[in-house]
Parts: structure tokens; C-alpha cells; sequence
């Protein structure tokens, strides 16, 4: 049996990596295309979304009261008179005025008598920008800062969080890690169902289509012998490509993420163990379940067909990271497949790994490879199933 499956894997192996069109196409061009992609996606929102930190909006107003006129120059916001009213929205409109703020007339007198408990309406500030510019939304939101600290300043009874302290207690790691973990495990799942996907169709069902597998059922190959060595070649396969797409993404990450300078993540080799074991465990799976669905199948075309639902389902419990809140607390979500594996990759990006819900993962993905290799052994003992036309 064992050199039975060893010679099935070597020749499974150098089917693949003899055509170098094929392993450029499945291993290098995910990952170098995922890169480009991502980064250029990064860059692209990057410049459309935020402003030159030397930015300066163009800024106009009506009746410019002195104290906010001060308050501008000590923030080095500078306000124009507007010279009339509708050109300047209209300005606005054309995107060559970033703002327009209208004071009413005499507006500091006007706080200044201004009682609270009156219940009279308060002195009313209008800004007008365009939503549809990032310069404009910008200049909104300093001037609406600028105001909103002003006002508060007119009543202020006590202080939240003075001064220039740091309050905010997350570091880059754990803000990092919390993106990571919402966006990484469902990537992996796709990179590795992908992965799969490209390679376990031809290798059975492409067998059947070619009518090269009576060839090989009727060497002195054990069928398990002939099962495993499948699995093992396909899923070295499956785990390259994988590895490229997951390498092009981590690359592009920091840009894809918006995240100021690199990110600064707190991983150690028990992260990158932990990592290792639940996609090896993981691939053993995925490669199992499209290999016992392509022997189902009489072509490559229809083996695809009957593997697009599932992976549809991984993809769907991939997404389930990004609103799970967290690797969860409960044992038993490691006994479900797909969901197990997705759970652990979430704890790990975010730098919690569990080893006992590790360990529950793995050995249910390996017991579940275990049963569906079992079923393909008897698949391939059929001859109703293996010379289906």
C-alpha cells in the first residue's frame, strides 16, 4: 500500500509541476495578481477618500463674527468674506468653494444674551458644503469641530478627557489584529477552496473523462493506496496556491487597510504553528470533499457543477468572522466543518489562540478526512461509479 500511494503521488505531483503554464497559472499568478489588485485598491480609496496632509479648504463666510474669526487663525483655518450669498453656493455646487458658513447678525451679542433656560431658539450657524467632495466634507468637518468646541466652551461644567493624554488604550497590534481577524479567515477559505478547486477536478473526474482511470485501477494499487496518494499530491497542490494568494494579501494589507506605516502585529511562531496546522488540517478537507464529489462526476465541467454549492457554503461561513465578534467561547463550534477552521484563523489573527479549540478543530477535520478518504476508497471499487458514461 505505502508504495502504491507514493507512486500515485509522485505521479500526480509531476502531472502538475511538468506543465509550467499550469503552475503559474495556479501557484505564482494568484498571489502577484491579488497584490497588485489589493494595493491598487488601498491607493486608490486612499486618494479618494482623504486629503494632502498640507490641505487648506477654501472657506467663505457671512457676517464672520471676531470670536470665531480668532478661533480660525489660532487653528490656522482661513475664512474669506463671502462677497454674496448665492454665488457662493453656487460655487459650492461647481466644487471650487469647499465651504460656506452664515452667521446671523451680531452673533456674539446674540450668544453672549443668550439664556438656556429661556426654551427661545438659540442663535443658528448654517454651513453649506458638497457632499460629493472630499475637500468640501473635510472643510465640514473642521469648521463643524472648530464650532462644536466653541460652544461647548460657552457652558462647559466639567472636561472629558483634557489635555493631550492618551485615552485610547487599543494598540496598533490589538486594532490591526481586530481587521485581520474579520477579513483573513474568509480570504483564506476562498484562497484555499480555490486552490482545490483547480487541481482535485482534473485529477479524478479529468481521469474519467480521459479514461485514464481504468489505467490505474487495474495496477497493483491498493484503492486506499490510490486514495491517499491523490489527496496527499493534491492537497501540496492546494497549499501553494493557497500560500501565494495568502502572501499577496498580507503583503498588500497595510495599504488595503489604511493603516499608517506597517503593521506593527505582535505574531509569534506559536501564531504561525497554530496557523500552519488548522490550513494543513484544512486543505486535507476541502481536497477530500471536491475529490469524493469528482468521482461522482463524468466530466470536469460537471465535477465543478457539483462543487460550486459547496463552495458557496465555506465562502458564507467565511464571512461569518466579520460580524461573529470574536473567535468563539463555545467548544462545540469546533466540531462543525468549515465553521471550525474559520473560528480558530479568527482567534489567531487576532492574537488569541486557544490550543484546546485548536486541537478539537484538528482532530475533527482529520477524522472527518478520514471518513470522506474511506468513502472515496470505496467509490473507487466501484466500477458502477468509476466507468459511469
Amino acid at each position: 500500500m505505502k508504495n502504491g500511494m507514493l507512486t500515485i503521488f509522485r505521479k500526480e505531483l509531476a502531472r502538475f509541476f511538468g506543465d509550467k503554464r499550469t503552475v503559474l497559472g495556479t501557484i505564482l499568478l494568484p498571489g502577484v495578481l491579488i497584490f497588485v489588485v489589493y494595493t491598487f485598491m488601498g491607493s486608490a480609496l486612499s486618494n479618494q477618500f482623504s486629503v494632502d496632509e498640507d490641505f487648506a479648504p477654501t472657506i467663505q463666510a457671512v457676517n464672520l463674527p471676531d470670536s470665531i474669526a480668532a478661533l480660525a487663525d489660532q487653528a490656522g483655518v482661513d475664512i474669506q468674506a463671502a462677497a454674496d450669498m448665492d454665488q457662493a453656493k453656487s460655487l459650492i455646487r461647481e466644487q471650487e468653494l469647499d465651504l460656506l458658513a452664515v452667521f446671523p447678525s451680531g452673533f456674539d451679542a446674540q450668544v453672549a444674551a443668550y439664556d438656556v433656560a429661556s426654551g427661545q431658539s438659540a442663535p443658528v450657524v448654517e454651513l453649506y458644503y458638497n457632499s460629493a467632495s472630499v475637500d468640501s466634507s473635510t472643510a465640514y468637518e473642521m469648521l463643524d469641530a472648530l464650532l462644536a468646541g466653541y460652544e461647548t466652551s460657552l457652558a462647559n461644567k466639567f472636561d472629558v478627557n483634557p489635555g493631550e493624554g492618551t485615552y485610547n488604550l487599543a494598540s496598533e497590534a490589538d486594532t490591526a489584529g481586530t481587521l485581520m481577524s474579520s477579513m483573513m479567515p474568509m480570504l483564506l477559505v476562498i484562497f484555499l477552496f480555490s486552490g482545490c478547486m483547480a487541481t482535485a477536478p482534473e485529477s479524478i473526474a479529468g481521469e474519467k473523462e480521459r479514461g485514464t482511470i481504468a489505467t490505474l485501477l487495474i495496477t497493483p494499487v491498493s484503492r486506499s493506496g490510490l486514495a491517499l496518494g491523490k489527496i496527499c499530491a493534491l492537497s501540496i497542490i492546494a497549499l501553494l496556491s493557497g500560500l501565494s494568494s495568502t502572501v499577496g494579501t498580507l503583503l498588500s494589507m497595510p495599504t488595503l487597510m489604511q493603516l499608517d506605516g506597517e503593521m506593527h502585529m505582535a505574531y509569534t511562531p506559536a501564531h504561525y504553528l497554530a496557523l500552519c496546522l488548522i490550513i494543513l488540517s484544512t486543505v486535507l478537507f476541502i481536497v477530500t470533499c471536491i475529490s469524493l464529489i469528482s468521482a461522482f462526476a463524468k466530466t470536469i465541467k460537471e465535477a465543478q457543477t457539483y462543487v460550486t454549492p459547496l463552495m458557496i457554503l465555506a465562502m458564507v461561513v467565511g464571512i461569518t468572522a466579520m460580524f461573529g465578534g470574536g473567535a468563539s467561547t463555545q467548544a462545540w463550534a469546533y466540531l462543525i466543518p468549515f465553521y471550525n477552521s474559520v473560528q480558530v484563523m479568527a482567534g489567531i489573527f487576532a492574537l488569541e489562540v486557544n490550543w484546546t479549540f485548536l486541537l478539537i478543530a484538528l482532530v475533527s477535520n482529520l477524522a472527518y478526512t478520514a471518513a470522506l478518504t474511506w468513502g472515496l476508497t470505496r467509490m473507487f471499487s466501484s466500477e458502477k461509479i468509476m466507468f459511469q458514461r
